[in-house]
């Protein structure tokens, strides 16, 4: 199972947000590539960084942040935020970013997503954003009535990556990741699952490793806070 530390970008800061409200942003850092790096030295091979000015803007905001980041750091970067079209998902891979997480496009303009993926077999991620099991898109900002499962289901014969899945209420909360939602949407989807949101320690990396169908979990404030150490989480995920 991959471990997944993550970057959350606004103004060029690297912050945590507290179910997904830009009103309620922890500072943990102002210079991102340096805590690409640091998440390297830690034993970091994969990176997930998010632009969450662009996710509410619609397209590309903390762009210099991030192609930072892609230098700096030697393995493979997942960035979201703002990635609605074909023209910025084909940018940012040229770039060097590994895959491209769409969220608000995969519900509103879910052709984009299928030509994407199967023109780019492994390199589009589909952000499945959960509140109460509706998806929510533009940031997390508006929620819509449609089930998380049924969203995921749609991209099975499409070629995508990974879905990411998230639950909101729990995201920057430290509350432990969702296992059970996470463990269901696996069992039910015929596409990798990646788990995020609420991860609050090393007990949430020994409760998903091994289960069917999930490839990864991203932590961030956990991280941040000291709570969890990322070398340990890599090798419990690893063995």
């Amino acid at each position: 199972m991959i471990v997944f530390p993550a970057i959350d970008l606004k103004s060029g800061q690297v912050v945590r947000l507290a179910e997904g409200d830009m009103d309620r942003a922890t500072v943990y850092g102002d210079d991102p590539a340096a805590q690409a790096r640091a998440f390297a030295a830690a034993g970091a091979d994969h990176l997930h960084v998010v632009d969450l000015d662009g996710a509410f803007a619609g397209g590309s905001v903390n762009g210099d942040a991030v192609r930072g980041i892609v230098a700096a750091f030697p393995g493979r970067v997942q960035l979201g935020g703002g990635i609605r079209t074909r023209a910025s998902i084909d940018a940012w891979l040229e770039l060097g970013v590994a895959r491209v997480v769409i969220g608000s496009a995969a519900l509103r303009d879910p052709q984009l997503v299928k030509d994407a993926a199967r023109v780019l077999p492994g390199r589009i991620v589909v952000a499945v954003d959960a509140r109460d099991g509706f998806v929510a898109t533009e940031g997390w900002a508006d929620v819509s009535t449609v089930t998380a499962t049924d969203l995921s289901r749609r991209f099975e014969d499409a070629g995508v990556a990974a879905l990411l899945f998230t639950d909101i209420g729990r995201d920057g909360l430290l509350k432990g990741c969702n296992v059970q939602a996470t463990t269901a949407l696996a069992r039910n989807v015929a596409i990798p699952v990646i788990a995020s949101g609420g991860v609050a320690g090393i007990e949430d990396i020994h409760a998903l490793k091994g289960q069917p169908g999930i490839e990864g979990i991203i932590t961030g404030r956990a991280l941040y806070d000291g709570r969890l150490d990322l070398a340990e989480a890599i090798a419990v995920a690893s063995c």
